[in-house]
């Protein structure tokens, strides 16, 4: 008798099962939004936590805490962030349309090596200059101990280019070839490691009876260096399945890794202007009131929020499909695909911004208990920029799926000055004080954008077909219609002083949406606007299937 030993299991066999799912575009879409959501309500769990602790009671810490960001920050944009979804992606998809895998994972290691090497010289640059950074640069206006303290802070800090920029190469990796699981989980385990360092190490951190750190809000920045390790093992996690091989070696002669180095200045200069305007008002905003630089951030995060969930996601999930099809030179399947997500994400970023601003009391007293009459005036001053920063998501990625980022840059240095400009004249020269600087966003945004689709739209030779327009038409007023019942809504179910908890306006918040939602699922099937018909067909679909498995159970 012969017994045949069974061959142990690999223990990643599952796990590169599940990473190797490819997604397609609809699913990738609600993993992307689904998984941005979540990311987005443990920030407001976060951002609630911090704001209990500090934001009354040490406004000045929590000036310093968010100034300490905004060097790191601005080092992984410039270097790494957009630059590399949008300029890495189309070429590592030409290699990977091909089935040339050996080529596309040799660019792959490349684009890693050389990136560790330049965030990490940038993160110890960081950590030596980080106190004239800090005194001219960041937050003149702070004083001499919340200056000390955002020093300290952005030393820790420093730790995140380089960990966010070999995290973001893996990440767009598992993008291009359709996975999209483990890449849309690193934001959320991100703030995962924050609530930690939030919630353990601002008491202290003990080990054996060691007492090796004091805490205090510097447990916080520990807690976004926690955050970022978190992630960056996550990202190594969705590379199992690939077949990846990676190489310890720098291909300087490969043609594919020149032209995405060609590429990546424009949108890296893009990105870093960008960026210079948070600089700007982060400057402005620490020579007015104490708190003041934290409730502005406060507000552009809740207005970046629905940025992410709608623009960010549809077009992440579009856009290795768009270049797919300038790479077959597919001009009117690339056009077809542009319309599709640009009508998506104006059907849900338009009625989304109108209800922000009849919620944005209740929505910032999800953050603070009582509601902060500043913070919700600055997200009021938003909304505007929600809806165009949404369809600039979309609209930039039209421009870089054909490689072009020089455009885009142009335009947004146009922008950036003009919104510069203005949030300068407008807090300082008029003062208006915080509300000038969400202004001067809001204006830049509408221009930026409106130059963008003007230039698309001649180039492509009519994107905006007359079906096109009469849908967005429909859109506005079904969304108009919904601004309109939100609003009684509100008056129905209103915002009190003394409502002090969350389970108080959490549920007159969903009350309020629940309204305004129904309003314009309801004027959209008036108006036999498509998208609302399919969300009533998939719903009866969902139901009925429940309905079927409840009955056979």
């Amino acid at each position: 008798m012969i017994i045949r030993l069974r061959k142990p299991e690999n223990p990643f066999h599952y796990l590169g099962k599940l990473t190797n799912y490819k997604l397609s575009i609809k699913s990738a879409a609600v993993i992307l939004a689904v998984s941005t959501l979540l990311a987005a309500i443990l920030g407001l769990l976060r951002d609630r936590i911090l704001n209990s602790m500090y934001l009354s009671t040490y406004p000045t810490g929590i000036d310093a805490y968010t100034a300490a960001f905004m060097i790191p920050d601005f080092m992984y944009f410039v270097l790494v962030s957009g630059a590399l979804n949008v300029t890495f992606i189309p070429v590592l998809n030409e290699h990977l349309v091909k089935k040339h895998k050996k080529s596309a994972w040799e660019l792959s290691s490349s684009i890693i090596n050389l990136l560790a090497i330049v965030t990490l010289v940038v993160s110890v640059l960081i950590i030596i200059f980080a106190a004239p950074l800090v005194k001219y640069v960041i937050s003149p206006g702070l004083s001499e101990s919340g200056q000390a303290l955002a020093v300290s802070m952005m030393r820790v800090i420093a730790i995140n280019p380089f960990l966010f920029s070999i995290a973001t190469i893996m990440t767009s990796m598992q993008q291009a070839t359709g996975r999209f699981i483990f890449y849309a989980l690193a934001p959320a385990i991100y703030n995962v490691g924050i609530i930690i360092g939030t919630l353990f190490f601002t008491n202290g951190i003990t080990i054996f009876g060691w007492h090796i750190f004091g805490g205090g809000i510097m447990g916080v920045a520990l807690g976004v260096a926690l955050g970022s390790v978190m992630q960056f093992l996550v990202s190594i996690i969705g590379l199992f399945g690939m077949g990846f091989d990676y190489k310890f070696k720098i291909k300087w002669r490969d043609k594919s890794f020149r032209r995405v180095l060609k590429l990546i200045p424009a949108r890296s200069l893009d990105q870093g202007t960008d960026y210079v305007n948070g600089i700007v008002e982060v400057n402005l905003s620490s020579r007015m009131a104490a708190g003041t630089v934290r409730s502005y951030q406060q507000a552009l995060n809740f207005h970046s929020m629905p940025v992410n969930l709608i623009g960010v996601a549809i077009s992440t999930a579009f856009f290795p499909k768009m270049t797919e099809s300038v790479g077959e030179n597919r001009e009117d399947k690339f056009k077809n695909d542009l319309r599709a997500s640009l009508r998506m994400i104006v059907w849900l970023a338009l009625p989304v911004a109108i209800m922000v601003f009849f919620t944005r009391g209740y929505l910032v007293s999800f953050i603070k208990n009582g509601g902060d009459v500043l913070i919700a005036g600055l997200l009021g001053a938003l909304v505007v920029s929600i809806f165009f920063r949404s369809v600039f998501q979309i609209v930039s990625r039209g421009f870089y799926a054909h490689q072009d980022t020089r455009t885009p840059f142009i335009v947004s240095i146009i922008s950036i000055g003009l919104s510069i400009s203005l949030a300068i004249y407008f807090s300082m020269v008029l003062h208006f004080g915080p509300y000038g600087l969400a202004y001067g966003q809001s204006i830049g945004a509408v221009v930026e954008v409106s130059i963008l689709v003007f230039i698309l739209n001649h180039r492509l030779n009519g994107i905006f077909s007359p079906a096109l327009v009469r849908a967005f038409l429909k859109i506005f007023v079904a969304a108009i219609i919904a601004g309109i019942v939100t609003y009684i809504a509100t008056l129905i179910w209103p915002l009190r002083a003394t409502d002090q908890s969350i389970f108080v306006t959490f549920p007159k918040f969903v009350l309020i949406c629940l309204f305004g939602g129904l309003a314009y699922i309801a004027a959209g099937l008036t108006l036999h606007l498509k998208e609302n018909a399919d969300v009533i067909q998939h719903t009866i679909k969902l139901l009925s299937k429940t309905i079927r498995h409840g009955k056979h159970s």
